[in-house]
C-alpha cells in the first residue's frame, strides 16, 4: 500500500486545459485528423525521464498514414523532444532495468517489426533481432542482459517459393500461424550475431507474459488460434527458463488471462472470467500460488472488466482499472481478504496507464474538452503535472461544450449520455440532432476530446450547428455486467428504446428540433441503424458504418462466428426466426430514410458484404442511399485521407437532408 496510497488524491489534482478563453475557431475534418494520439508513457528507473509515444498523420503527395515515435521529456516538463525519426513507426519503448537504454520495436527493415535499442549516451539506435517472422511484443528480463519477445510464425520455403509461382492457395482454418515464445540476449557475440532459442512452445498461441522477479521463469497466456473467436480458450503456463521445462498454472474451462507476478514472486495474479465464458464479459482478478495450485479469487469488481495495473510493492495488493460510466475508475484489490476499494472516480479518460518503482507513475488524459497529454506523478512527493503538451496548439481552440445526460427509458431503467451542444449554442434554442450510436454492443462513450480523429467528427458537427447525443444504451460497458448483458437475445428491442427516449429527453429539454433529426453509427452502431430505419421514419437522414444488417449472413462470413450465437443464444438453424425478427434485411421494406453507409473493404470483423446487402436493398426499393468503400481498410479507418473522406462524407449527407 505505501507505493500507491494516495495515487487517487494525486490523479484529483491533474491540470486540465482551458480552452474557453480562447476564441472560437471553425472545425474540419482536416484538422480533426491532426491530433495527435499519445501512448505508452515509461518512467526511468531514477525518475527523471519519461518517454512515450506520438502517433500523427502524414500526408504527402505519395502517402497517406499515422506513424508513430518516441519522445522524451524529463519528469520536470524540461527538454521535451523527439529521439526518433524516419518514415517507419517506432512503438512500444521500454527502459532498462538500469535506465541506460530504451528498447522499441519498428518495421523500418522489410515492413516487420523487430526489437532495437537506443542507448542514452547517444548513436543510432542497434537492431537486436532479425527474424523472418515480425515481433508482437517483448519485456527486458530483470537483470538487462536479454529479452523475452513473441514473434508470428514466419513463412517457411516453400510457401514462399509458392508466393512467389502464384501457387498459394490455402485451406480455412488450417496451417495457422502462431505466435511463440522466444529468447534472445541483448549482447552479440564474437562474430555479431545472437542467438534466439524458443522456450515454452506449448502448440498454442501466446497472448501475453510476464518475467518473475528473479529471471527465473516467465508466465505466459496461451489461445488455441490468434483469430479472436478464440480468446475464451485462454489458458496459463509457465515456463523455467533454464531448463525449458513448463508447468500449467490455470487450465480450466474459463478464460484465464493477462499473468502478472508479483514483487516478491510469490504469487501470479490474472484476470479470470465467470462461467459460462461469455462475450459481454464477466471477469475476476484470481492470485495463484506462482508454484501452481488453487487461486485465490477477488470480489467482483462494479464492472466486472479489471485492467490489471500493478502490484504493491509490499506484494499485499493489486491496482486495476475499469470504465465507470463515461469516465475511468481506479481501484485497489486486498489479497489478503479478497476485498475491492474504489481509490478514485474521474470524469476523464485514463489510458496507457503505468506505475513504477519508488512511487513513480504516468498515464495519457483526456477529457471531452481537453485533448490527450501525458501526465506524470510520484506519490507522498509531487502531484500528477502535464508533461510534454504534445496537443498545445488545440488549447487555442474553442470546443463545444458536452454535459453528461440521464433519463428513464421505457421500462424505467436510467440511462445516461453525452450531450454535445452546437459551438455557441443559445439556450433555448432548438437546433439539429443527430443521434450517434457506439460499437461492441458493450462498448461505451466516454469523455474522449470531442475535437479527435474518426468518422465522426464530433466539433465539425457541433460547428455546423449540430447537437450530437451519444448514449450508453444496455448492454453497454461502465454500468456493471447485469447491465451490460440487459440486451441477451435482445438487440434493436429495449436496447432501441433507451436511445429513443434518449432523444425524445433531449427534444423534451428544448434543444432538439423534433423535425431536424439524424442517426448514425459505427460496427453495433450501424446495426441499430440499420435496425431504426426499419422501425421508425422520425430521422431524416441516416449514415450506417461497418453495419451488421444480416444476422445469419454475417455470422457465416466474420472472424467472430460463436459471437452471435452467445448473444441470442442459439444457432441460426435452431432458431431462424429470432435472427430474421432482429435483422435490418427482413424487415428492410418498412425503411424510407435517406441512408449512407460507409465499409472498409478489408474489414473481417464485419464483411463488406452486410454493407452492400444493405445499399442493395435501399436502392432497389427506391430509398435515397449511397455507399462509400474505403479500400484497404479493416474494420477501423487507419488513412488520414480516407478518414477525413469518410468525415467529410458523414457532415455532407446530414448537410444535404437536415439542414
Amino acid at each position: 500500500m505505501k507505493t500507491f496510497a494516495r495515487f487517487a488524491s494525486l490523479l484529483l489534482a491533474i491540470t486540465l486545459f482551458a480552452a474557453a478563453s480562447y476564441p472560437q475557431y471553425t472545425w474540419s475534418p482536416e484538422l480533426q485528423v491532426k491530433l495527435k494520439g499519445l501512448g505508452s508513457p515509461e518512467i526511468s528507473p531514477d525518475g527523471r525521464k519519461v518517454v512515450y509515444t506520438v502517433n500523427e498523420a502524414v500526408m504527402t503527395a505519395d502517402k497517406s498514414e499515422f506513424i508513430t515515435h518516441l519522445w522524451m521529456a524529463n519528469t520536470d516538463g524540461s527538454d521535451n523532444r523527439q529521439i526518433t525519426f524516419g518514415d517507419k513507426s517506432a512503438t512500444n519503448p521500454k527502459w532498462s532495468p538500469d535506465g541506460s537504454m530504451i528498447a522499441f520495436t519498428s518495421n523500418r527493415k522489410d515492413n516487420r517489426n523487430q526489437i532495437y535499442v537506443l542507448r542514452m549516451t547517444g548513436g543510432e539506435a542497434e537492431q537486436i533481432t532479425d527474424g523472418k517472422g515480425a515481433v508482437a511484443s517483448f519485456e527486458w528480463s530483470p537483470d538487462g542482459r536479454s529479452f523475452a519477445f513473441t514473434m508470428t510464425d514466419p513463412q517457411t520455403d516453400e510457401e514462399e517459393k509458392n508466393g512467389k509461382a502464384r501457387n498459394d492457395f490455402r485451406w480455412v482454418d488450417e496451417n495457422v500461424k502462431l505466435a511463440r515464445l522466444y529468447l534472445t540476449p541483448l549482447a552479440a557475440d564474437a562474430a555479431g550475431k545472437r542467438e534466439v532459442k524458443k522456450i515454452g512452445d506449448v502448440g498454442r498461441h501466446v497472448s501475453s507474459f510476464d518475467w518473475s522477479p528473479d529471471g527465473k521463469r516467465i508466465a505466459f497466456a496461451h489461445v488455441k488460434s490468434p483469430v479472436v473467436d478464440f480468446w475464451p480458450t485462454s489458458d496459463i503456463s509457465v515456463v523455467d527458463v533454464a531448463s525449458g521445462s513448463v508447468s500449467v498454472l490455470a487450465a480450466t474451462e474459463a478464460a484465464e488471462a493477462s499473468p502478472m507476478f508479483s514483487p516478491n514472486g510469490n504469487f501470479i495474479a490474472a484476470s479470470v472470467s465467470d462461467l459460462p465464458v461469455r462475450w459481454a464479459q464477466s471477469n475476476r482478478i484470481a492470485v495463484y500460488p506462482a508454484g501452481g495450485g488453487s487461486p485465490r479469487k477477488m470480489a467482483a469488481s462494479f464492472d466486472g472488466q479489471p485492467n490489471l495495473l500493478a502490484w504493491h510493492q509490499d506484494s499485499s495488493g493489486i491496482l486495476f482499472t475499469e470504465a465507470r460510466g463515461t469516465g475511468t475508475a481506479l481501484y485497489d484489490a486486498n489479497i489478503d481478504s479478497g476485498t475491492i476499494q474504489m481509490m478514485d472516480n474521474q470524469d476523464a479518460v485514463i489510458s496507457s496507464p503505468f506505475a513504477g518503482k519508488d512511487g513513480w507513475y504516468a498515464f495519457v488524459k483526456q477529457t471531452s474538452d481537453s485533448p490527450p497529454e501525458v501526465f506524470v506523478g510520484r506519490q507522498d512527493v509531487m502531484e500528477a503535472r502535464r508533461v510534454p503538451n504534445a496537443n498545445a496548439e488545440y488549447a487555442k481552440y474553442t470546443v463545444p461544450r458536452t454535459e453528461v445526460v440521464k433519463w428513464k427509458s421505457r421500462d424505467g431503467r436510467e440511462i445516461e449520455g453525452l450531450l454535445t451542444y452546437p459551438m455557441g449554442y443559445t439556450p433555448g434554442t432548438k437546433v439539429p440532432l443527430i443521434l450517434n450510436i457506439h460499437g461492441g454492443p458493450a462498448g461505451v462513450f466516454n469523455r474522449s476530446y470531442v475535437g479527435g480523429r474518426g468518422a465522426y467528427p464530433l466539433a465539425s458537427f457541433a460547428a455546423k450547428g449540430y447537437a450530437v447525443l451519444r448514449p450508453n444504451p444496455r448492454g453497454s460497458s461502465g454500468y456493471g455486467v447485469e447491465f451490460r448483458r440487459a440486451n441477451i437475445r435482445d438487440w434493436g428491442g429495449m436496447d432501441y428504446e433507451d436511445l429513443m427516449t434518449g432523444v425524445d429527453h433531449v427534444i423534451a429539454m428544448g434543444v432538439a428540433d423534433a423535425n431536424r433529426l439524424g442517426i448514425m453509427g459505427w460496427s453495433y452502431g450501424g446495426y441499430m441503424t440499420s435496425m431504426i430505419i426499419t422501425k421508425t421514419d422520425r430521422f431524416k437522414a441516416a449514415s450506417a458504418g461497418a453495419p451488421v444488417t444480416n444476422l445469419m449472413s454475417f455470422n457465416g462470413t466474420a472472424d467472430i462466428p460463436s459471437f452471435i450465437p452467445d448473444y441470442f443464444e442459439s444457432e441460426f438453424w435452431d432458431d431462424p426466426a429470432v435472427y430474421s425478427k432482429h435483422s435490418a434485411m427482413f424487415n428492410i421494406k418498412n425503411a424510407r430514410t435517406p441512408t449512407l453507409i460507409q465499409h472498409g473493404e478489408n474489414d473481417i470483423r464485419v464483411p463488406i458484404s452486410q454493407g452492400y446487402e444493405l445499399y442493395v436493398a435501399l436502392k432497389r426499393r427506391g430509398v435515397p442511399t449511397r455507399m462509400i468503400v474505403l479500400p484497404r481498410q479493416p474494420h477501423g479507418i487507419q488513412e488520414p485521407r480516407l478518414q477525413i473522406a469518410t468525415m467529410h462524407s458523414n457532415l455532407d449527407w446530414f448537410e444535404k437532408y437536415i439542414k
